[in-house]
């Protein structure tokens, strides 16, 4: 999937994928795993997400990555916000009080980049990316952050058959096998139901790394 496929969504405002407001699940299971009030948080694939803006509102630093500059300079006019140009030889964005906005390919994104970063939350990441791409994610997640902090991941699975992503499914078999080798994968919540005529089940994961920091 290359990035002109995204570009051409927002700028179409082609954008079902976002999800007004703050995500429920968030604010039900983000307690649950654990991460210390001041704790930095990436987000990766963020879009405009006032996910960002709730778990700023609850004293995490947040560090967004995000494909779109639309999707970026949207979420600053929505937000009321002013951000100052981020000052880094890969990535354009923003930089505000406690929240880091990159724009550009989160696989280049480093381990300095995520200095401080202590969790992770994944709504709509992995579940963007098709399956050739997902294992790549992983692995980079590792690389960046040495699987040494909890995520919070959540998945969805559908027949892949009836609807085309993305979002793409993502059974639970293969976030067990993309990361069970370095964390402890937990199922918090699932939830089955309709969306756009083809059953679907939505599933919170906490996951917690085997070798913490």
């Amino acid at each position: 999937m290359k990035a002109d496929f995204w570009h051409r969504k927002w700028a179409r405002d082609e954008i079902g994928f976002h999800q007004p407001g703050v995500n429920a699940l968030l604010k039900t299971y983000w307690p649950m795993l654990g991460v210390a009030q001041g704790a930095a948080v990436l987000v990766p694939l963020c879009g405009k997400s006032q996910d960002m803006v709730w778990l700023h509102a609850t004293g995490h630093p947040v560090l967004g990555v995000e494909l779109s500059e639309k999707a970026l300079a949207d979420f600053l006019t929505e937000n009321d916000l002013n951000g100052r140009p981020a000052q880094h030889d890969r990535f354009c964005g923003y930089e505000l009080e406690d929240m880091t906005l990159f724009c550009g390919d989160f696989f280049h994104l480093s381990a300095d980049d995520c200095e401080g970063v202590q969790a992770v939350y994944d709504r709509a990441a992995l579940v963007a990316l098709p399956s050739e791409m997902r294992r790549r994610y992983a692995e980079h997640m590792t690389a960046i952050l040495g699987a040494t902090v909890p995520m919070l991941l959540i998945g969805l699975e559908y027949d892949q058959t009836l609807k085309a992503g993305p979002p793409f499914s993502v059974p639970e078999s293969e976030i067990r096998d993309l990361f069970v080798d370095r964390y402890q994968i937990e199922v918090l919540h699932s939830e089955t139901f309709e969306r756009k005529s083809v059953s679907t089940t939505e599933t919170v994961y906490r996951l917690t790394p085997l070798n913490p920091a």
